[in-house]
């Protein structure tokens, strides 16, 4: 039996969690490989795992979180505002399902982007698309996307990604348009879709920066009605480190 025409035929059906396994199996001695029966699942699982590794590897690639972090290693504690409990209540992504948001606050320094970027490749491993935009960066896009004629095209993007993460919010005004398009995106993203947004003003605060009555009510009525809070404590990681 020619194992490595069956190698090459598996590479073209583009089961290549199948083909790694198989060729590994073959280069053991006839004693030591498994049955036919026990082969066959072998290899289904092997290309299951591989094409869920492949689908995670893509869905952080277009993520673009700002750090490589992870939930297990977010620094939980009682003296921090967040517990191991806290915590694994996002683990599964049920929040992203039940369209709820999640607002992060503290001063600078103290893990706020972090925990939001852990959170962030967590629910890609769950297999949700995310989105990362510092507040910087996504009045950036929304500008460009007006400007070359995909404004609409850039919401409905925006309104069909499951996790949208909004770091650093508050640190930059926000004109006239730009409240109109927090809106939009907020509206078409309620109750569909989870939004976490960072910021070092606490939330009683944002009324005030948004700073435009109508608008500030509306925003903030989309952001808090399903909202989960989270007020980080104590003093920057940076100067740790």
């Amino acid at each position: 039996m020619n194992t490595q025409k069956t190698v090459d035929q598996m590479q073209e059906l583009r089961v290549h969690g199948m083909a790694k396994l198989y060729q590994a199996i073959t280069e053991q001695p006839i004693h030591q490989q498994p049955e036919a029966h026990l082969m066959i699942g072998m290899l289904t699982e092997a290309e299951i795992q591989n094409r869920q590794h492949y689908k995670t590897q893509q869905l952080l690639r277009l993520s673009k979180l700002r750090y490589h972090a992870l939930v297990e290693q977010v620094n939980t504690s009682s003296q921090r505002g967040i517990s191991k409990e806290n915590l694994l209540q996002f683990s599964d992504g049920a929040y992203i399902e039940k369209g709820e948001n999640i607002l992060i606050t503290g001063s600078t320094g103290c893990g706020k982007s972090y925990l939001a970027c852990a959170l962030g490749r967590q629910a890609c491993i769950n297999g949700y698309k995310t989105l990362y935009l510092s507040m910087n960066r996504f009045i950036e896009s929304v500008a460009n996307a007006r400007l070359d004629g995909t404004y609409v095209k850039w919401l409905n993007l925006i309104a069909k990604t499951p996790l949208i993460i909004l770091d650093d919010f508050g640190l930059q005004p926000l004109d006239h348009n730009m409240r109109l398009t927090l809106l939009q995106i907020l509206e078409d993203r309620y109750a569909k879709g989870s939004t976490i947004i960072t910021a070092q003003l606490p939330t009683k605060s944002w009324y005030d920066f948004i700073n435009e009555p109508t608008l500030a009510d509306a925003i903030m009525d989309r952001l808090t009605a399903h909202a989960h809070k989270i007020e980080l404590k104590g003093a920057s990681l940076r100067n740790k480190k």
